[in-house]
């Protein structure tokens, strides 16, 4: 078996108020999943449409004490493990760390099983996580039980501001985390990992100035956003089409990402809540 993912985020929080979110069922029923029940040390349980193979609970609680939870997790035939610690830094300032078993790549790029959803699940999970201990509106979440892929998000910044954000190379790779290089012309390249590590990209497909892209990515389909300003704020619109299969995995990222994107323009001291695991 591969070693487990492990993710760690930072929140804005005392450990207190990130564990009674993590553990309360009503909390967990707005920022984790349609569905939830605790009765700690015996039941921790969450499903729905916002869950991977949500149509019941599946999770098994193993341990939980004041800072840690343990529960496996049955997905796709496979008794997974999900690991979730808080860490204290200060009076509001709290580390959360995930750890979690079957999870391999394979699974994403293949599609072969649910699993490959679960580091863009979990990075989605754990963003909404911060923003709501923090306050802050949440990002739409994916549904598992549609084909559909489109969302809607509005960020406290210009149309752009925003639109720099998403065509310069060194603004994208700031706050998604990881280096992109895109070239903001039609038939132009995107490519994430940067050109001399993806040997194929993405291409551009059509593009206006200031306001929307599309980006063709293959067999996962084609990628469209579109900016619309009103009162210095920006509506961006965001649909993933033209696929065979939902690229479940591919659009919870993008939604991940769209969670960074608002913090890095909507907070004046903006650092990454993503910390090196």
């Amino acid at each position: 078996m591969t070693a487990p993912l492990t993710l760690r985020a930072r929140a804005a929080a005392s450990v207190k108020a990130v564990w009674q979110a993590l553990t309360d069922a009503a909390e967990l029923r707005i920022w984790l999943a349609e569905h939830a029940e605790v009765e700690l040390p015996h039941r921790y349980e969450f499903w729905g449409r916002y869950t991977p193979e949500g149509d019941a609970p599946h999770q098994r609680l193993l341990h939980a004490d004041d800072h840690t939870l343990r529960f496996t997790w049955l997905l796709d035939g496979e008794e997974t493990t999900t690991e979730i610690t808080l860490i204290e830094e200060g009076a509001e300032s709290t580390v959360i760390a995930l750890s979690q078993t079957h999870w391999s790549f394979e699974d994403v790029t293949s599609g072969a099983s649910i699993r490959g959803v679960l580091q863009t699940y979990w990075s989605l999970a754990i963003a909404n996580l911060v923003d709501h201990v923090e306050g802050r509106p949440l990002t739409p979440k994916t549904d598992f039980t549609s084909t559909k892929m489109a969302e809607e998000v509005v960020i406290d910044a210009p149309p752009e501001a925003v639109y720099e954000s998403l065509t310069d190379s060194a603004k994208a790779s700031e706050w998604f985390g990881y280096p992109i290089e895109i070239e903001p012309f039609v038939g132009g390249r995107w490519a994430m990992g940067g050109f001399d590590n993806n040997p194929d990209p993405a291409k551009v497909l059509d593009l206006t100035p200031g306001r929307a892209m599309t980006v063709d990515w293959g067999p996962i389909g084609v990628v469209s956003w579109e900016l619309e300003g009103s009162e210095g704020k920006t509506k961006l619109s965001f649909v993933q089409s033209g696929f065979d299969q939902p690229p479940y995995a591919g659009w919870t990222g993008w939604l991940s990402g769209l969670a960074e994107l608002r913090r890095y323009h909507e907070l004046a001291d903006w650092r990454p809540i993503w910390l090196a695991a």
